[in-house]
This record gives structure tokens, sequence and C-alpha cells, in this order.
């Protein structure tokens, strides 16, 4: 089974039973490996029948076929694939607190956008802003990764990564961008206010025009021998930071 347009798949525990609880309407049907009957499985089985989920009983080389990976715990979900198209003006319309995003520049490993994604979820990030093109889509694999922060942090993407910018601007959001040979610190930078974090792949970092529309450039101090951090562990430092500032 392939996705289309209209659908597409998300697989593991956390994934499924997050959209299970926030958007159980988006699920066509829920497969399972029939073998699996542990605790686990059986919540997740109830939980489904509980909302009249349809369940497919299957075996788990259908389930490694199916999303070209075993690391799938034993449940795969074929869901609504129409994503509603999140606008980034939506998002800071909806605001009712001073702002915290997470824009990612260039991200091309699922699995890093999907620790991002996580990540944001755990930090109380409003919105993941990530541009269209030359950029990892929202896959199975980033889904998986995420562990149900997929469904939960809204995810926008964006044909100009620097327009968008810009417009996160004009309502008054601080536009903050990770670089290792910025003069100031992570630490010593005020986020108390709304603010985004751009953050590049790791080694390749932010693109010039991204670097530019930037109003300040800060640096992750580092204390070892490597130079530069994973993204999502970067994502981590910046994103809680901010919010142990506006806890202080």
């Amino acid at each position: 089974m392939t996705e289309t347009s209209n659908s597409r798949l998300i697989y593991g525990f956390h994934a499924v039973l997050a959209k299970l609880r926030h958007d159980p309407e988006a699920i066509f049907e829920i497969y399972t490996d029939s073998k699996r009957n542990d605790p686990r499985a059986r919540d997740l089985v109830r939980h489904a029948e509980q909302l009249g989920t349809r369940l497919i009983p299957t075996d788990g080389d259908r389930l490694d076929r199916m999303v070209g990976t075993r690391r799938h715990q034993g449940v795969v979900a074929k869901i609504d694939g129409r994503r509603k198209e999140l606008k980034l003006a939506d998002v800071l319309d909806g605001l009712t607190e001073p702002a915290l995003f997470l824009v990612l520049d260039g991200i091309q490993d699922p699995h890093n956008l999907g620790a991002c994604l996580r990540v944001a979820d755990g930090a109380g990030a409003h919105a993941v802003i990530a541009p269209k093109d030359k950029a990892v889509g929202l896959n199975a694999t980033a889904a998986k990764v995420a562990s149900g922060a997929a469904d939960t942090v809204p995810y926008v993407t964006v044909t100009n990564l620097a327009r968008a910018l810009r417009e996160m601007q004009e309502a008054g959001v601080w536009i903050l961008g990770a670089a290792g040979e910025a003069e100031k610190s992570l630490y010593t930078v005020d986020q108390r206010g709304s603010i985004a974090w751009v953050l590049g792949a790791e080694g390749d970092g932010l693109r010039r025009l991204t670097r530019e529309t930037c109003d300040e450039l800060v640096r992750i101090p580092m204390y070892g021998s490597v130079e530069s951090l994973n993204v999502s562990v970067a994502s981590g430092l910046c994103l809680f930071e901010a919010r142990r500032q506006r806890s202080v």
C-alpha cells in the first residue's frame, strides 16, 4: 500500500494513539499485528473500538511492506492525507501569548524533522515553519519519530521562507538565527517577547538570505571539541531556554 494525495500512513504507538485522541475522524483504518497481544497493543485496540475505528489484523511482514521499515511496532494507520493547509497568518492571528516559533531552514532528514516536532511540542512552541522546497516533507518516517507531535504541533510550510520571516517581523516577532560565529549567547539574549528561532541543517547552517533576514544571530556556547549539534538538540536548547526565561 502506498500513500496517495487523499491518504497517508502513520505508524508507531505514539503517532497512532495521538491521532486517535486528537483527530479520530481522520483515521480511515488501523492495521495491527495479529501476533501482538501485549497490554500496549490491547489498549490501542480497545481505544480504537470505543471510537468505532475500523481495525484490520494482519501480519508483521505486510506491515513491513506498507511502510518500508520494521520499526512500526505492530501498528499502522491509514489517515486522511488531505491536510488542511495552515497559513502563517492564521497562526499569527490565533496567538494569545508571546509567540514561540521554530523555523527550520533546509532540513533534509525526516528523522531530524520528526525529532524537531517532538521538541517543539515539549516546549509548547506555537508552530514549526519550514519551506515547501529544498526540505523534507512530513512523511511517515517523520511522523513516527515525532511520537504524535506531528498531529499536535501546527506545521506550516511556506513558499518563500525569507518572506515568511518578514511577515512574522511585521507581526512583532523577533527573529533569532542560530549561528556558531555569532557574538551573543543563547543565555544572554532576551527571549521573553514574541520570538522565532531559525535553525539550519547541521553542517550547512542558515542559507544566506535567511541569515540576512534575521533580526539577530545568536550562538549556542560549545565547551567541548565538537563544533555543532544535531538540529533537534539545538532546537531543544533554544526553545526551552525561551520557556525558562518566561517562567522566571
